[in-house]
């Protein structure tokens, strides 16, 4: 039993490494461009979502501030 599953596991292992060898990789500029989009994308919405999270949390603070 021990051994089919290090058969099989060979197997998978052996078909990764083919299919691997049949991807089209891309180039180190093409990668560093869009690592670089990526991050830039990444920062705007983090930069949006703490703006927002500062307005709303503020605007919480001030509401539980009022005495109704």
């Amino acid at each position: 039993m021990v051994l089919q599953w290090f058969r099989q596991a060979r197997a998978f292992l052996q078909e990764v490494q083919n299919e691997g060898k049949r991807v089209t990789w891309l180039g180190l500029k093409m990668t560093v461009a869009q690592t670089a989009v990526a991050l830039v994308f990444v920062f705007i919405v983090a930069l949006y979502l703490g703006l927002v999270d500062l307005g709303l949390s503020r605007l919480i603070h001030y509401l539980l501030k009022l005495d109704i």
